[in-house]
């Protein structure tokens, strides 16, 4: 194909369109703690092949589903029945030069470390049965880690977008708040199961958020509505002080509560996420790369989390994309708004997509030609770094979800 294709677009960027629709699961979530526990593997696999192999060697471990456990809660505390289960799936190498990889270790302690510092509740030893359906991969995958240029193991097409418009912002700071050490010191009976949806109408913001609550320290109905009343009100002074260009944020907490049940209305959870007994998760159901689900946003179906950071262009271009598009973005003012598509084709060099294409939404006044050659440098620039960018995704120091 021809070389970056680089468009001007008519339009109108994300923030002065009439509606806006991003959701946001949080850390607790049973699709982010699928994508979270998965891609720490991933990064565990891939410092043990460094350590053994100089190298990472071909694995993706993008395929996990996590199985809801059986709890039962109630008002002072309640107790656990059943242990929630993790099914770990797809391909890792087993061996190297004739010697066994104690692949089965890295998975279950990469999972247990990683719950145990972000879910403050759950006991892996006690709360999760991990089972490791992890296989050799095939020849011709493999082979690809043989060569002395690693090349794209998938066809697959990565976007990103900048800027983040208001409405995203705000979804993403309400999550990262609810989840915060300073939100959990003065609401330790919330958990870490948070979901924000946020619909934006106008010039105001609707969020309905879900956050379970942890039924040790809940002691009656009333404790509980107060406590979710505080929640609220804690939460949207937090978000009015972060309005810039919206006039108003409006928030729902626990849409489903019915108190007229009793204990069984209410958001009571043991362990302070739904994955103990009311839902599942899987790998990619959650939010995308840059964290978010942006449904008014051109949006790839690949799931970041667990692939191969080296080879798998379903995680590297999706996050190359969208650190493509902030450099864009702020490189001109010129730029309202950018979005980049990156395509790969199985067996070409990472550094030389099948196609790139940028599209720009220009500022009045402004043309492609104001802006076009200094794009260009920056989508080269980008390409031309992706080993180091790659290192960084082996390292885990960019996040997937």
């Amino acid at each position: 194909m021809d070389a970056t294709q680089i468009a001007a677009t008519s339009q109108t960027p994300m923030s002065r369109q009439a509606a806006e629709y991003v959701e946001r699961k949080g850390i607790g979530h049973p699709d982010t703690v699928c994508d979270s526990v998965m891609e720490s593997i991933a990064v565990a696999l891939s410092g043990a092949y460094l350590e053994t192999a100089g190298r990472v060697l071909h694995f993706n471990v993008d395929k996990g589903l996590l199985v809801a456990g059986q709890t039962e809660p109630k008002f002072g505390g309640g107790k656990v029945l059943a242990p929630m289960r993790l099914f770990v799936g797809d391909r890792a190498t087993d061996t190297f030069e004739g010697k066994k990889l104690p692949v089965g270790d890295i998975v279950e302690a990469a999972a247990e470390h990683w719950l145990q510092t972000h879910l403050r509740h759950v006991k892996p030893d006690v709360h999760l049965d991990i089972q490791n359906e992890l296989r050799p991969g095939s020849a011709e995958l493999v082979g690809i880690f043989d060569r002395d240029k690693i090349t794209a193991n998938d066809t697959s097409v990565g976007v990103g977008f900048a800027p983040l418009s208001e409405t995203e912002h705000l979804v993403l700071s309400a999550e990262h708040f609810l989840n915060s050490k300073s939100f959990k010191h003065d609401f330790p009976e919330t958990g870490e199961d948070v979901k924000v949806m946020g619909a934006r109408y106008g010039r105001k913001l609707h969020l309905t958020v879900a956050i379970a609550f942890i039924d040790q320290f809940i002691w009656e109905e009333e404790t509980y509505l107060h406590r979710k009343a505080a929640v609220k009100e804690s939460l949207l002074s937090y978000l009015r002080s972060k309005l810039h260009d919206l006039d108003a944020v409006e928030v729902v907490v626990n849409a489903l509560d019915d108190p007229s049940r009793g204990q069984d209305g209410l958001y009571l959870t043991v362990l302070g996420t739904s994955a103990e007994s009311g839902d599942g998760g899987q790998v990619g159901r959650g939010n995308r790369v840059n964290g978010l689900i942006s449904l008014s946003r051109p949006m790839t179906l690949e799931a970041a989390a667990g692939k191969n950071p080296v080879s798998h262009v379903g995680k590297i271009y999706n996050l190359l994309a969208h650190q493509t598009a902030d450099r864009i973005y702020h490189s001109s003012d010129a730029i309202e708004e950018v979005y980049v598509w990156l395509c790969s084709r199985i067996g070409q060099p990472l550094d030389n997509p099948w196609s790139t294409s940028i599209q720009l939404a220009l500022s009045a006044g402004a043309t492609l030609g104001d802006v076009q050659h200094e794009v260009n440098d920056i989508v080269n620039q980008e390409l031309s770094g992706i080993s180091q960018f790659t290192k960084r995704l082996t390292q885990g120091e960019l996040s997937v979800c």
